[in-house]
Order: structure tokens, then sequence, then C-alpha cells
């Protein structure tokens, strides 16, 4: 994203300059990880550019402030409205949304005495994130070394800034290796997600996923697909996968935000299926980016207008 001069961020309920959107380098959330946030997109449809399942979007933030004790000093509805106005006012087609909510500047140390809440959304344009041709090829992924944060660690049910340092390490991993992305394991041997997405195996018709017991976070993204898939008379298994299901896949998929729907053609020098993508994985990206795009009239209530 340019800055320059034009674009705002929008900053504790009102809009700023790009340039002016400063904070100390002292602030409490660079030094230990002290911050939430979230990944949303919005698109071009018919009656406008609508924001993707913002409602749940910022209920999470909400969540994952609250599982971090980080205080809230803005109420739902002007977060909510903040998405809004940072779209519009940077005059973006179809982008991507980033809301964060960080501890700022105060008495530094671990336990954080008398230091502020800072909310910020920022709007930038964002195209496929793993890869131009990424959605349609399908992408090539490596089982980390590096294993899943667990529950007893951190709320892995939350998006707490500093836990993504877990997944960098992995990604760095995978990328340095050759791959576009990583898979992690949970503590158990479990496949938990990869380092931005959840997981999805398909084989002989069936489709599963990881539940919680893996560490995963609940995606929106995830959800989604759980209602598409029924829609198109599949049923989800939300169960613990082994790490040799992945390689004995005939498709796998990953889901989010960033990556939407993202097929993988190969886990670990594995070739999954023919090494293309599937026929079940194509349907479901197809219905999820008619419903992202206004084209599904019954996934209305997914899209909230600019």
């Amino acid at each position: 994203m340019a800055a320059d001069g034009k674009t705002s961020i929008w900053w504790n309920g009102k809009l700023v300059p790009f340039a002016d959107a400063k904070t100390h380098v002292l602030s409490h959330g660079l030094h230990y990880g002290s911050g939430v946030f979230e990944g949303i997109r919005a698109y071009r449809t018919p009656k406008g550019i609508a924001i993707f399942r913002l409602k749940e979007h910022v209920e999470r933030l909400f969540f994952s402030a609250k599982a971090y004790k980080i205080p809230m000093t803005l109420p739902f509805e002007t977060v909510f409205q903040g998405c809004r106005e940072v779209v519009k006012a940077n005059a973006l087609d179809e982008c991507y949304l980033r809301p964060l909510v960080f501890l700022g500047h105060g008495q530094l140390g671990v336990y954080p005495k008398n230091v502020p809440t800072e909310t910020i959304v920022a709007a930038y344009p964002w195209g496929a994130y793993l890869g131009p041709d990424a959605i349609e090829k399908g992408i090539r992924a490596t089982v980390s070394s590096w294993q899943r944060l667990h529950d007893a660690a951190f709320p892995c049910s939350a998006k707490g800034a500093g836990q993504y340092l877990n997944s960098t390490l992995a990604v760095r991993e995978a990328r340095e290796k050759g791959f576009e992305e990583a898979i992690l394991l949970d503590r158990n041997g479990n496949v938990s997600e990869g380092s931005g997405e959840n997981v999805f195996v398909v084989k002989n018709g069936r489709i599963a996923t990881p539940g919680l017991d893996s560490s995963i976070l609940e995606g929106i993204t995830r959800d989604s697909v759980f209602q598409i898939a029924k829609e198109l008379g599949y049923t989800v298994e939300v169960r613990n996968i082994v790490r040799a299901e992945l390689y004995g896949a005939d498709e796998l998929f990953f889901t989010g935000t960033a990556a939407e729907v993202t097929p993988i053609r190969e886990v670990d020098t594995y070739v999954i299926g023919a090494g293309v993508r599937g026929p079940i994985t194509t349907k479901i990206q197809a219905a999820y980016f008619r419903a992202v795009h206004g084209e599904d009239a019954s996934k209305a209530a997914w899209l909230t207008l600019v």
C-alpha cells in the first residue's frame, strides 16, 4: 500500500493519513506481541463492493481481545463501521482489510499495567495470497518441522499477533525448501493447519478437516466451506487426520481469508491425486467465489455493502 498522502488508516475511531499512522517504538505490542488481528476481504459484486462475513470477523476480533485480556476501548458497532469507512475512504475496489488491536505505549514490562489499547483498520489491494496461479493450478506444500502451538500454551482459537511467530518460522522453512506453504502438525503428530490456513482432505468422495483438538483456528472461510459442501451434497467430517492421509488423499485444499480456496497439488514431493485441482475442490471453489462476488442470492447475508 503506497504512502501517497491519499491513503487513509482508520485509527481509534477516525481516519488519519497513511503517513500519520504511527506508534511509539516502546509500544507493548511491538515488544511482547500483545495484539490481536483479523484478515478480511472485500469483493466486487453487482451491487458494489461488499465485505465478506464482516460481522463474524469483528466478533472474532473481540473474542481474541477477550482471550488475551486486551481491553477493547471501542464498541463493536464502531469497529464494524470503521471497516466500511476505510474501504470507502480509500475508494478501493476489491481489497484486503487488516483490523488490529494492540497495546500501545505505556509502562514497559510483561505485565501491561496502565497501557492504552490502540485499534486500527487498514485496507489495501491484495491479489491471490499464494501466487497468481495458485487458485487454478494449486500449490506445493511441505510438512513443517515446527509443531503447531497448543492450547495449553496459547488460546489457539484466538488470532494473537505474537503466536504467529510460529507460523512465520514454518512458512520461512517451507519457502527456503522451495515450497509455497507449510502444513503444521499438532503435538500428537496429527495434522493441524497451514501457516495461515485450514486444511481439507478429500478421499473417496468424503471430505475431512481437523477439529479444535488439533489446535486449529476455527476459520470463517472454513465455516463457509462447511455450508457450501453441505449444499453440494457432501458431508465434512471433523476429526483427527494423520500425516499419511495427506500423501494418500485424492484432493487437498487450503481455506482462509487470504488463501480463499486453494488446491494443494503436492505435499513433500508426493503428488496429490492427478496433480491438478480435483473435481470436488473445483465445485467448492466455484461456489465460494459465486458467494463472495454476490452471485448467490442465498448467501446475501454473508456480504456487507460498503
